[in-house]
């Protein structure tokens, strides 16, 4: 998948994201990714809790059927991000959340997390 059918497949979960991306002068991966993940953070804030696990799973699918930019992009933007998006929610929310993100993806995140100041 390229980052052309991740909007695509964005947008069956979040159907004004296209137009969104319309928007953004450079598309690529980065750009496209950056913005998912800006909609998931006010998901969070909003506690749109249906939204946000539908919008969850459909990152990790980008992840798994992604090319490598793609993943490239989840891991540098959205999974760099998910301390700060997380950080003023409670600790039973920021549970929630992270059970509905995928063991790949969780791995990712514990990589980064553990090996940052290495």
């Amino acid at each position: 998948m390229n980052y052309l059918q991740a909007v695509q497949e964005i947008n069956d979960v979040v159907p004004d994201f296209e137009s969104e991306v319309k928007e953004i002068k450079i598309q690529n991966s980065y750009s496209i990714i950056r913005t998912f993940t800006e909609r998931i953070k006010n998901m969070i804030r909003q506690n749109d809790r249906n939204l946000l696990f539908r919008s969850l799973q459909k990152m990790d699918k980008i992840y798994t059927d992604g090319d490598t930019v793609l993943k490239n992009a989840i891991e540098t933007t959205f999974i760099y991000s998910l301390d700060n998006s997380t950080a003023f929610c409670s600790e039973e929310y920021r549970k929630v959340i992270f059970s509905h993100i995928s063991s790949n993806l969780q791995k990712v995140y514990s990589r980064q997390i553990y090996s940052h100041g290495i």
